[in-house]
């Protein structure tokens, strides 16, 4: 099967975890803050943490902005239940935000009516997640605007999207956030086997991210309660988490990274080929921006709701591993418990009726996509 997604291994990425495991460190070495360094520099921003996935580094980003009880969280329904369920674990309500049908994003007015109500009720959100859905950008720079005028702060949900540029920067910056969250998955733009990172502008944040990803413990004098001890010496300061990437993740992405460029770029002809191959089909796509470079983690494009499910079986049946992304997260049974329904969020629920994501991955060959093509071709007849 040709599967929608997957990693593209070379022989340097093997070697380089090769030689974590013929070195002193294979957990916890110098591989770590390398890799950090790294995704720092590529972002343009002074400081990233390597956590074990993109789920991690959500709940240790709301734990860093003290989201907790009472607290409000919105994010969009059309993603990875991640991106919801990471409020939940710090005890805080969930909501969601509707997304524009252009881009499949958050959607920037639907955002700005919802505060609007929102600040007339006293219900304003603590945190708003959104996701750069497909790798697409958000409109990062309005819904900046938007959280200096109703003081709410920006947890960027990059997972699909490191590689990823605005006009005027990177995805990851934080120009516009106080966190951006990147997931290594196999399937994502680079891979670490498992893996995610954390970007921000913000030393405190830095730190506490750093503290909370390591059972809150530290062997930094300088926040130790005082005492004097030997060398052996260490505090819990914090609740915190085992959290941490490994020096064999690490050095896999490290290798990954310095071919980003020509990951996006493949991701980039392969989604051209199939546009050039789709006019003429009951097919539409999402588009590109003219201003920002997407990442194109996914190829989205939408059948009609009452043929989706047979397109999308006899795919299936040819080989072709097509997806859907998403089930919307508020119709989800333990988030229907809420008192979400069908209906809530019209624009999300249509995108969920009509997309498939077809394979996209830099290893995918002309040929498979050609295969891919043809089939699209006959089912859709």
């Amino acid at each position: 099967m040709i599967p929608y997604g997957r990693q593209t291994i070379s022989e340097e990425d093997i070697q380089a975890v090769t030689a974590v495991l013929r070195s002193d460190w294979i957990t916890q070495g110098p591989a770590i803050p390398r890799f950090e360094q790294a995704v720092a520099t590529y972002c343009h921003v002074p400081y990233s943490v390597a956590v074990t996935s993109a789920t991690a580094a959500l709940h240790l980003a709301c734990l860093a902005l003290d989201v907790g009880p009472g607290d409000r969280v919105w994010t969009t329904p059309n993603t990875f239940v991640a991106s919801a369920n990471c409020a939940l674990y710090c005890n805080a309500t969930v909501d969601f935000v509707d997304i524009d049908p252009a881009t499949a994003n958050m959607g920037v007015q639907a955002l700005a009516r919802k505060l609007q109500d929102a600040e007339a009720k006293g219900g304003l959100p603590k945190v708003v997640i959104p996701v750069h859905f497909s790798g697409e950008p958000c409109d990062m720079v309005e819904m900046g605007r938007l959280a200096h005028r109703y003081g709410f702060r920006i947890i960027e949900d990059a997972s699909h999207a490191i590689g990823a540029k605005y006009s005027d920067g990177v995805v990851g910056d934080c120009r516009h956030s106080d966190i951006t969250v990147f997931s290594f998955h196999p399937v994502k733009i680079i891979t670490t086997g498992e893996g995610g990172a954390l970007t921000t502008r913000r030393p405190e944040l830095a730190r506490k991210l750093a503290l909370l990803r390591t059972h809150g413990i530290t062997r930094d004098t300088a926040e130790m309660t005082g005492s004097t001890h030997g060398t052996w010496y260490y505090e819990q300061v914090m609740l915190g988490f085992n959290y941490r990437m490994t020096d064999l993740q690490a050095a896999l992405g490290i290798s990954q990274l310095s071919r980003i460029e020509e990951f996006v770029s493949r991701r980039h002809l392969l989604a051209s080929r199939y546009n050039a191959a789709l006019p003429g089909l009951p097919v539409r796509w999402l588009p590109r921006s003219t201003t920002n470079r997407s990442a194109l983690h996914l190829y989205v494009v939408y059948v009609s709701a009452d043929r989706r499910r047979q397109v999308f079986n006899q795919l299936r049946e040819r080989g072709f591993g097509v997806n859907v992304h998403y089930i919307p997260v508020h119709l989800q049974p333990y988030y229907r418990r809420f008192g979400f329904r069908e209906g809530d969020f019209p624009a999300a629920e249509q995108h969920y009726h009509e997309a498939i994501s077809l394979p996209l991955y830099p290893s995918l060959k002309e040929s498979e996509q050609d295969q891919i093509i043809t089939a699209l071709r006959e089912v859709l007849q």
